[in-house]
């Protein structure tokens, strides 16, 4: 009996003690910015650099290509060099180098104006850009650091949002294939034509959940750091009554409709802004969503991790009741 008692008593304190009791989950989220997402690379070296693990990401826009790539065991060393030395034009524009040369080109219903293409008969979706570039980019990133084109083989859980495009309403992706995910979360409207996905047209998440910090809760993040590229603040909105778009609702664009007057998506930036436990906003004032560039990339990422050096106490205090 004695012997049994003190068997307990040793397995208590064994399942009790820093190494085998469970830590709190991490959960990173990394918001959309175009080219300022080199910002989050900057961020992330020093999150690193304190030795905080991550267990749960969600992104969105340029977020979701940092997050994807993180989730898929790029460190952030990595990203810095391929933020620098990426060709992002040639990328995100899909030009085409053969027609680079040429005022201007038609080829395969596509017409290229000095290699950027302009017009696709192919497609009647609404943007200029097909994106083809950006999804076989990531697919052969994704594919070169091991089987992780799919989101079941990532080695961090990873959530990226997108938009229906005519209802406004937010799509949450888990599961399917990676680079497509990202497309999706990424296709800016107007620009990048959008993705179907399950019999849904999906656009740019920014526009209904830019810092989604409410969808790394859900993935089961006790803890939320959360890297923000918004600069200008925006102003709050007050609810509008829903019966007021009933008659674009006939048309099927009712949801969309109302996004573009009442705008829902900021009172929810503001409470995912809230719901961060360490929140870094890097300062960007001098930079665009467009400002893409090897030397305008590198000084984003120096300004990424300066802002996350100001949350060093944060992290460390993280650190310690991590147990690490």
């Amino acid at each position: 009996m004695i012997r049994k008692t003190i068997a307990l008593f040793l397995w208590a304190l064994i399942l009790t003690s820093p190494t085998f009791a469970q830590r709190p989950k991490v959960g990173l989220v990394l918001g959309g910015g175009g080219a300022k997402g080199a910002a989050e690379v900057g961020a992330l070296k020093v999150i690193e650099q304190a030795g905080i693990p991550i267990d749960y990401i969600a992104g969105t826009s340029i977020g979701a290509i940092v997050g994807g790539l993180y989730a898929a065991g790029y460190s952030a060393q990595q990203l810095d060099s391929m933020f620098c030395q990426q060709e992002w034009l040639s990328m995100l524009t899909d030009r085409n180098s053969q027609y680079s040369g040429e005022p201007y080109a038609t080829a395969n219903g596509v017409t290229y104006i000095f290699g950027f293409p302009v017009m696709d008969q192919n497609s009647h979706a609404f943007g200029v850009l097909r994106g083809g570039r950006v999804e076989q980019t990531l697919d052969s990133m994704l594919a070169y650091h091991g089987d992780q084109v799919e989101f079941e083989n990532l080695k961090t859980p990873f959530a990226c949002v997108a938009a229906e495009m005519r209802t406004a309403q937010e799509v949450v992706l888990t599961e399917g294939t990676v680079p497509q995910a990202i497309r999706a979360s990424m296709a800016i409207p107007g620009i990048f034509k959008p993705i179907r996905i399950n019999g849904r047209q999906l656009v740019d998440g920014g526009m209904v959940n830019n810092l989604p910090v409410d969808v790394v809760r859900q993935m089961g993040a006790d803890i939320v750091i959360a890297i923000d590229l918004q600069q200008s603040k925006p102003k709050k909105r007050k609810p509008i009554d829903h019966s007021v778009w009933s008659l674009a609702d006939t048309f099927g664009v009712g949801g969309l409709a109302e996004w573009i007057v009442s705008r829902p998506d900021i009172n929810k930036y503001y409470d995912n802004c809230a719901k961060a436990d360490i929140y870094i906003n890097p300062p960007l004032p001098d930079y665009e969503a467009s400002s893409f560039g090897n030397e305008k990339m590198a000084a984003m990422i120096v300004i990424g991790e300066e802002a996350a050096k100001k949350q060093w106490p944060q992290l460390m205090q993280l650190k310690e009741r991590l147990g690490r």
